[in-house]
């Protein structure tokens, strides 16, 4: 067994159910911390591993010691999707999203973690021109970009030689998952196109926006493990591709010609010509990272999986709704 010891948080969610796969299989121990907020269905299949353990509890609240002897934590507990109607409290925001990673990252470097790696989103850059890369300004436009860049701006105060921390902008992600969700603009296309033989585009059309594949962050994460710290403490890496920058009418195109069925576009909403186009060269040079997968290969996975039955349209794949949903129950805080 690989002698380092990983705690994820948020780790039976979208992203951290196939990094847990990945960190398993290649002989980490692995503590997933999680409020089970979704269920467990993403590391159901990992209960019975030895080298893997789950805590049901919150980044606010759980007991510090669970960080002794922990080498790594990998951060990605969050309300993770934007919110630009406002569905949720901002105050819900700033408790998860902010106070909960600063908690996470205060007590990490209290108890002698010597790594810490933060999910933080390319959303942090707004709505820009010309080619965004890490030294560009930042504009977040809404709560969870501004939660996200927050955090950000503590961890640089508490980086440290014995405190090696790497944030990680992600692109949008995009393919399967055993914690599915259909949020996500590939996803959200492939389930339309799936249901309807349609997939629907906001006007024009022309807007860019940066995308990944699940697979591709999780390799991206699995990269900063395994890296010399020199290359990697208090850096800031885009994670995605600049081949994968594209305007939202392509990627209706691209994803409905992958399946090789007939399908419409459907236009909606007024004009919105703000784009984003990153630039990923940094991680591509620091680390050598490159994306393996395409959107083209996304959408077919996840064509395939709802033609089989093994993922469906359920409540909880829509974040924003599904925590609304809980926030109305009063079953979070």
């Amino acid at each position: 067994m690989n002698n380092l010891k990983i705690l994820v948080t948020g780790g039976a969610g979208y992203i951290g159910s196939v990094l847990i796969g990945e960190l398993l299989n290649k002989d980490y121990e692995v503590i997933c911390l999680d409020r089970l907020i979704f269920g467990d269905k993403g590391i159901k299949k990992y209960l019975d591993r030895d080298n893997f353990k789950l805590i049901i509890d919150d980044t606010r609240s759980f007991k510090p010691e669970l960080l002794h002897n922990i080498d790594i934590v990998i951060d990605l507990a969050a309300i993770s999707q934007p919110d630009p109607l406002g569905i949720l409290s901002k105050d819900l925001f700033y408790k998860i999203n902010y106070e909960g990673s600063l908690r996470v990252a205060n007590l990490s470097k209290k108890y002698g973690v010597k790594r810490y790696i933060f999910a933080s989103t390319c959303s942090v850059y707004g709505f820009q021109n010309g080619l965004i890369s890490e030294e560009s300004s930042v504009n977040p436009l809404e709560e969870y970009a501004r939660t996200k860049l927050m955090v950000e701006n503590e961890l640089k105060l508490l980086s440290s030689k014995k405190f090696c921390t790497t944030i990680l902008r992600f692109a949008t992600v995009y393919g399967l998952s055993d914690r599915m969700r259909f949020d996500l603009v590939v996803n959200g296309m492939t389930l339309s196109l799936y249901k309807s033989g349609i997939i629907k585009v906001m006007r024009p059309g022309t807007q860019i926006r940066p995308v990944v594949h699940i697979k591709d962050v999780v390799r991206a994460i699995i990269m900063v493990i395994e890296a010399e710290e020199e290359k990697i403490c208090g850096e800031i890496f885009n994670v995605g591709s600049n081949e994968q920058n594209y305007q939202i009418y392509e990627l209706a195109e691209i994803i409905g010609n992958s399946i090789g069925k007939s399908f419409n576009i459907e236009w909606y909403g007024e004009p919105d010509t703000r784009s984003y186009r990153v630039d990923f060269t940094k991680i591509k040079n620091h680390l050598g990272f490159k994306t393996l997968y395409t959107p083209r290969e996304g959408a077919k996975e996840i064509y395939k999986a709802l033609e089989n039955g093994e993922i469906t349209d359920e409540p909880d794949t829509n974040v924003i709704h599904w925590w609304k949903l809980l926030q109305d129950q009063g079953k979070i805080d």
